[in-house]
């Protein structure tokens, strides 16, 4: 499959006249619970040459395309930057990917470490909450559940719980998260029960309610709802962002 994909990064490549920088997994794949028939969440950043920055209009900065089991999607070097700057969790997320496709040389270290430096509690912890939220209104007091769904809560309850608990930016992978030393084990052994489950059945698999679970999340949700008005954005000095942008764009890194 992975050469399919880097098949199919090439032909992108060719079809809009960009060059890919860096391209990863996310998603259940890169989160650590797939399900057999997953897709393929494919997230890439990518540039054009520079002529084509070099103008008053406002040119389409973002691909979308479905081929199959492949959902690629990709947000031009500017648009990445932007959101950079923004702490946008998305962005952050995509470059700890464990599954990398294709990279320049040094690409996700680098776009990781400047990403870093922009973290800002409050935005991460309002995307993980509003994320949680959504996904726990569809599970929350139903006798039978997705399994996905409570995955989608519980992973971004366990990120909100990062935030609040050991004031770095939560990790990317589900096991990374469980290790937050402030986790009842409880909770760690129903993560290896249900991702060994999530791992045998499709996605769209019906589970009986998993009532403590639940009363995790919501606990979770409450003191994340709490806490999330008081955090700060960043705390540190940032380098220049256009700095890197021309850098990456000009190819002088």
């Amino acid at each position: 499959m992975k050469a399919h994909i880097n098949e199919k990064l090439k032909e992108t490549e060719a079809k809009y006249g960009i060059r890919i920088l860096f391209a990863c997994e996310t998603g259940s794949r890169a989160w650590g619970f797939p399900s057999p028939d997953s897709d393929y969440d494919i997230r890439m950043v990518y540039c054009h040459e520079p002529d084509w920055y070099l103008t008053l209009s406002e040119k389409k900065d973002s691909i979308e395309l479905m081929d199959g089991d492949l959902d690629l999607t990709g947000w031009d070097l500017r648009k990445s930057l932007r959101l950079m700057c923004k702490s946008n969790a998305a962005f952050l997320e995509r470059v700890q990917s464990p599954i990398v496709y294709l990279q320049e040389e040094g690409m996700q270290e680098l776009l990781h470490s400047d990403a870093a430096m922009y973290y800002a509690p409050v935005a991460v912890m309002h995307h993980y909450l509003g994320l949680a939220k959504n996904s726990f209104s569809e599970v929350e007091d139903r006798a039978e559940i997705k399994l996905k769904k409570l995955f989608y809560a519980w992973r971004s309850v366990l990120a909100c719980k990062w935030i609040r608990q050991m004031h770095t930016a939560p990790p990317m992978q589900f096991h990374l998260l469980l290790e937050n030393e402030f986790l009842d084990n409880d909770i760690r052994a129903k993560a290896d029960e249900l991702v060994a489950l999530k791992s045998r059945m499709s996605e769209g698999y019906i589970h009986p309610q998993e009532k403590d679970l639940c009363a995790f999340i919501r606990e979770e949700l409450d003191l994340a709802s709490e806490v999330a008005p008081t955090l700060k954005g960043r705390s540190t000095e940032v380098a220049d962002p256009d700095e890197l942008f021309r850098k990456i764009l000009f190819n002088k890194l």
